[in-house]
């Protein structure tokens, strides 16, 4: 019997099966299998934060799904995504098949790979691992807070202001941060100031802009032109006198390049320069993670999207450092790679920055497979 792979997504689930081929079944969990039942006492702080756990119709037939595959296999590669999420939804996946006794003579493995690719797949299953146990806490903590502040915020915003749905961990932060801008936007008093600027022109004819920082000798602060009047007799001064280029100043300036993208900065910069919300840059990624139809053969395009690290795999490195070389020379090429390293402790579990499986799959080589927007997002992250 073919050993089994349990993935999150359908769409993964068919990718990787047509790299692993038949010595393989690839099923998908469809994301969380089970989860706390909405009730009270579903966390017991008291009973050393003791969890009960209910799952919903889909979680148990995927389950049931998974367990029958098994029957006969000799291994259960659980291939989640690699973050704290997916190393929770393995552990789930697991503790159920478990209560089914669906794993005995099964040797349980985990897997995990930043990219869905045919080299990373191969080399995720060469290398397997057992669970995580440190990222299993942080998670059960994670949901034990998520619940605890919840049941305990949420009744009272119902009585307080009706119509609330929920309270919980991060919104209730949020919404004070919210609400503390907003008392500063409230108090906040409007003052007005004019600025003065000319068009002047060198002796050759070439045009350049300056702003007004003196008048009568002295140094303009910010409110000093406070209205229109003053403003206007300002701009009377500059009209009716003469100027000349008291001196010029040069020097270098060094200006480094960005790291590459992690998932705030890369719905920054989509929102930035495409305009795209947060929701649709993820639903972007996602799609380009999960792979697009290349010559008959669906690829991953991306690296992993949910993400704070911004350090790149040696081999990435190496092949975009190539790339640079043979496409623009070696007049571009630093004499040695820019690393950077993530300042946030426990960063995402320490994945890759954001960036493109394969350098040499420009924009416009990947056009055809892509639609629109996710042309724009691809060549943003490329």
């Amino acid at each position: 019997m073919p050993d089994v792979v349990v993935v999150e997504s359908p769409a993964k689930a068919k990718t990787i099966n047509k790299y692993l081929g038949g010595g393989f079944t690839v099923l998908a969990s469809f994301g969380h299998v089970r989860d706390l039942p909405p009730k009270d006492g579903s966390v017991r702080p008291e009973q050393d934060f003791a969890m009960d756990w209910q799952s919903d119709e889909r979680g148990s037939k995927q389950v049931a799904a998974i367990a029958k595959a098994l029957k006969g296999a000799r291994t259960l590669y659980l291939a989640t995504d690699p973050d704290r999420e997916g190393e929770a939804i393995s552990w789930h996946v697991r503790a159920m098949l478990a209560d089914k006794h669906a794993l005995k003579g099964v040797n349980v493995r985990r897997i995990t790979f930043n990219e869905i690719t045919r080299n990373a797949i191969r080399q995720a299953m060469e290398h397997p691992r057992d669970l995580d146990q440190q990222l299993i806490e942080a998670y059960l903590a994670r949901r034990a807070l998520d619940y605890l502040v919840g049941f305990t915020l949420s009744p009272v915003l119902w009585r307080k202001l009706p119509g609330s749905r929920s309270a919980g961990r991060v919104q209730s932060v949020a919404l004070r941060l919210v609400c503390e801008r907003e008392a500063e936007i409230e108090t906040f008093r409007p003052r007005e100031y004019w600025t003065v600027e000319a068009l002047f022109e060198t002796p050759l004819g070439a045009p350049f802009t300056a702003r007004l920082t003196h008048l009568d000798g002295k140094r303009l602060d910010q409110f000093d032109l406070g209205s229109e009047a003053t403003a206007t007799r300002a701009r009377a001064a500059v009209e009716a006198g003469q100027f000349t280029v008291g001196s010029v100043e040069r020097k270098r300036v060094k200006r480094n390049p960005a790291p590459p993208f992690t998932t705030s900065t890369l719905q920054q910069e989509a929102s930035r320069k495409l305009g795209f919300g947060a929701q649709q840059t993820m639903r972007l990624a996602q799609g380009l993670y999960e792979g697009v139809d290349l010559g008959g053969e669906t690829v991953g395009l991306i690296t992993y999207m949910r993400t704070d690290g911004v350090q790149m795999a040696r081999e990435a490195i190496s092949d975009i450092r190539e790339h640079v070389r043979g496409s623009y020379g070696a007049n571009y090429l630093p004499a040695a790679p820019r690393e950077y390293a993530s300042r946030a402790k426990n960063a995402q579990e320490a994945h890759e920055a954001i960036r493109p499986t394969d350098v040499t799959r420009t924009p416009d080589a990947v056009a055809a497979a892509l639609n629109w927007d996710q042309r724009r997002l691809y060549e943003l992250i490329w």
